[in-house]
């Protein structure tokens, strides 16, 4: 699986050495010399239109072997349910390397990675729905600590690979079957621009039952109208989008903050200071509180990554005023991998693994008997 290669040990390099007093001063530049190729941009040729109906192209895929997506965690018991949805679902970033701006296809340890993140991520959907997850040749990190030019063409060329994945999901399952859409972080930012392009006005948008937009900030009033879908505004509802971004406390999150205010949303304005969408995902709603007994499931891994057990009423969660979900102090056991500022972007899926399956169930369920 991973291979404990720590994909979080490159993030955070200064922070480790200095404890914190030169990331605090240089944390951006060590960043970006870390991280950012400086190799020059090769332009990706865009793959064939049929190329994912090759089954190798999928991480996850029903008919599909070794599929990381049906993992579930230890001991963990349900009453067996019919998958009458299916899932799409982009995995966030793991190609870490300076050396390219987007993973080959054939790169061993970010697909290594990757398989990790649809275990422990993907995972929590396949109670209800197959789970489709494409290989695609993602942006490396380093696209996301620059404004260089190259940055936003590796995440084209990524978005050119997910799309593509899409259509073929969307040709090969049942074309009257209802859809799930989830990503994180790069996944998630991948996933918004699907939602625009390719669901947004169109008939497909009525078979969705709802979308993940997890792990990266969705702009209510400047991102929402674009995809098509309402924040879901109650347990249950359909037809909506979730978002959510987690952090312990005390949250330090002013570097998504300024980030987020200075980037354009698809509307042409700036995001500024416009509301972040927070729905906690332990009651389904947004911008509420729930206590710790309200979690019906963390995922606490084991420390070589290799497996995790389900932890029962461990996590709380609310969203704040800015739209970020705090989760109290730091959960004991789950210390590595932690991100600058008490950042659990790592585990936003992970924390509530147990809930958003209920979710996806719930709102799967009004979906079907609010169908004709």
């Amino acid at each position: 699986m991973a291979r404990k290669f720590l994909y979080v040990v490159a993030f955070v390099i200064g922070l480790v050495i200095t404890a914190g007093i030169v990331w605090a001063i240089f944390g951006k530049q060590i960043a970006r010399l870390a991280f950012v190729p400086s190799a020059a941009f090769v332009e990706q040729v865009p793959m064939a239109p049929n190329v994912y109906a090759d089954r190798a192209m999928w991480y996850a895929r029903p008919d599909g072997a070794n599929n990381p997506a049906l993992w579930r965690p230890n001991g963990f018991v349900e009453t067996a349910q019919e998958q009458t949805a299916a899932v799409f679902f982009i995995h966030p970033t793991s190609f870490l390397e300076r050396s390219a701006w987007n993973a080959p296809l054939n790169d061993p340890r970010s697909q290594d990675l990757a398989e990790t993140f649809i275990k422990g991520q993907a995972s929590a959907f396949n109670g209800v729905a197959d789970v489709w997850a494409p290989r695609y040749r993602q942006a490396t990190f380093g696209s996301f600590l620059t404004t260089q030019p190259e940055a936003a063409k590796a995440l084209n060329a990524a978005y050119g690979d997910v799309a593509r994945a899409f259509d073929q999901f969307v040709a090969t399952i049942a074309p009257d079957r209802p859809i799930i859409l989830a990503g994180h972080s790069q996944g998630a930012l991948h996933l918004m621009r699907l939602l625009r392009e390719k669901v947004s006005g169109k008939p497909l948008a009525r078979r969705i039952v709802a979308a993940y937009v997890v792990g990266w900030p969705v702009s209510i009033e400047h991102d929402l109208p674009a995809m098509g879908l309402p924040a879901c505004a109650r347990q249950g509802e359909a037809q909506c989008v979730l978002s959510w971004q987690s952090f312990a406390t005390p949250a330090d999150t002013q570097q998504i903050v300024d980030a987020y205010a200075s980037s354009i949303a698809p509307d042409g304005k700036a995001r500024r200071n416009s509301k972040i969408l927070c729905t906690n995902p332990l009651t389904g709603v947004p911008n509420t509180i729930a206590p710790a007994t309200a979690n019906l499931g963390t995922l606490v891994p084991q420390a070589d990554l290799k497996d995790a057990s389900l932890k029962i009423g461990f996590v709380p969660a609310g969203c704040d005023v800015n739209g970020f979900l705090l989760i109290g102090p730091p959960p004991e056991g789950i210390d590595s991998y932690v991100l600058p500022g008490n950042n659990y972007h790592v585990f936003d899926y992970s924390l509530f693994w147990s809930n958003i399956r209920v979710d996806a169930a719930r709102r799967l369920a009004e979906f079907t008997q609010s169908r004709p």
